[in-house]
């Protein structure tokens, strides 16, 4: 099998490595400032809180957290309590700010997708041609799991999304989810092997 990202000349492929990881850096620097507004006692980890939510009580609990309509406090033991959605009629103010962010991030994401892929692919392509035989193959497998990771994410987003916009009991939280655990999956089935490739002797298997 050969690398997605093999009929790249060789000399240019740490250049776009590099390039890549650079901007993607960037952008995770910009995910970590707008997902601190997003971490809540129904949102410990931000926005991978939401996506990894699963059910359709949980993504409600996490949205109507961020726009204010619920207020979560966490227990010692760290359980949830006080933690019960309003009504679909509720007529209460809400806070769109969280909200904003949260969607905001989920539009640069689109942006964020292409970057990560390729510079895990670009990776994975250096490591992968620094060994012969299986392990070579290993990394064609890692190179477009990169890829395939990066789709996963775009349908999750959308899920996402229809979740924000109200659709609560429906499949989305679960396709997100379920998407979302594909997605970290790939991504560090691909982070290993880069890792593994370049630490382990050239050409060893």
């Amino acid at each position: 099998m050969r690398h997605p990202l093999e009929f790249i000349p060789g000399q240019y492929r740490k250049r776009f490595f590099f390039t890549f990881l650079f901007l993607t850096l960037i952008l995770f620097a910009v995910f970590r400032v707008l997902d601190e507004p997003l971490q809540t006692p129904a949102a410990p980890n931000g926005i991978v809180s939401f996506e990894l939510a699963r059910t359709p009580e949980k993504a409600r609990l996490i949205v109507d957290t961020w726009t204010g309509r619920v207020t979560v406090y966490a227990s010692p033991d760290g359980e949830n309590v006080n933690a019960t959605p309003v009504p679909p009629d509720d007529s209460s103010p809400i806070d769109p700010t969280s909200l904003m962010y949260a969607a905001f991030g989920l539009g640069i994401d689109y942006l964020f997708m292409p970057l990560y892929a390729f510079a895990l692919a670009f990776g994975t392509l250096l490591a992968a041609g620094r060994h012969s035989g299986w392990i070579k193959s290993l990394g064609a497998v890692a190179g477009y799991g990169a890829f395939a990771a990066a789709f996963f994410d775009a349908v999750e987003n959308f899920a996402l999304f229809q979740t924000m916009l109200g659709a609560y009991e429906s499949s989305h939280p679960a396709i997100a989810a379920a998407c979302a655990t594909i997605k970290f999956g790939l991504l560090i089935f691909g982070l290993l092997y880069a890792l593994a490739g370049w630490l382990l002797p050239r050409k060893s298997f």
